[in-house]
């Protein structure tokens, strides 16, 4: 598992957009036992603190001591660092496993392996992942051309995995369908440069180039932005699976 996000840690906690209830209600729904849940590279703890209002307990992993430092306080959730792939958690144990915007940087034979053990029979491991964001055709052509152009060559391989949606991704599950959800968000311009700063690919960009090309793009962004605030959405995909043993 790959750990792309300590250096913006605080950016990260502070601009990373939060995944909508719906989400959270349909995969609620399917789970029979609301007992202990695992949030698995958790990041800033936004998923866990989500869940911590349905379980009795959610335990919190992520190999990024600085996410976890960033994290919100639960009295439900235990927050640990430790690998997605190798835990100290007992056999049989969880009623929901659940990775957001992480399962891409995992090893996906050991994760899964990680999943079968620790996993209740008849368990759920849920997975999301949210694609670029949409606002207008004029500023969502710019971005894009950040995203694709300026950075491309710097995101891991792994980014391929998000940009299909997650289908490509080997999935050993007794899966179900789900809807597509979307996050809705008005924001600033600063805002929008705040998220922008998050990328991973940015940071290498940063890295090999000695700049930082964002404050370009917002000068760009910035004709098109025609209010204090604009509508965002990110489209947002899920897959979920029961664990059968």
């Amino acid at each position: 598992m790959k750990d792309n996000f300590s250096k913006q840690a605080g950016e990260y906690a502070r601009y990373r957009p939060h995944y909508p209830p719906e989400l959270f209600e349909f995969i609620i729904a399917h789970v029979t036992t609301l007992e202990v849940a695992w949030d698995c590279a958790t990041g800033n703890g936004q998923s866990a603190l989500q869940l911590a209002r349905h379980f009795d307990k959610v335990f919190a992993t992520d190999i990024s001591q600085e996410q976890l430092d960033a994290a919100t306080a639960s009295e439900q959730v235990v927050y640990t660092r430790q690998p997605a792939e190798q835990t100290n958690f007992p056999d049989n144990y969880f009623d929901l496993i659940t990775v957001s915007q992480a399962l891409h940087w995992f090893n996906f034979d050991s994760f899964y392996s990680e999943v079968n053990r620790t996993g209740k029979p008849g368990s759920w491991l849920a997975v999301w992942m949210y694609s670029l964001l949409r606002i207008t055709p004029e500023v969502d052509e710019i971005i894009e051309r950040f995203h694709y152009q300026i950075l491309g060559e710097y995101w891991d391989q792994e980014r391929g995995y998000v940009n299909s949606n997650y289908t490509t991704i080997p999935f050993p599950f007794a899966e179900i369908a789900t809807p597509t959800f979307e996050m809705k968000f008005h924001w600033s311009l600063e805002e929008l440069e705040g998220y922008l700063t998050t990328w991973s690919a940015l940071q290498k960009f940063i890295g090999a180039n000695n700049f930082n090309p964002v404050a370009g793009i917002i000068d760009e962004l910035r004709p098109h932005w025609k209010s204090s605030e604009m509508n965002i959405v990110f489209p947002l995909y899920l897959r979920m699976g029961k664990i059968e043993k």
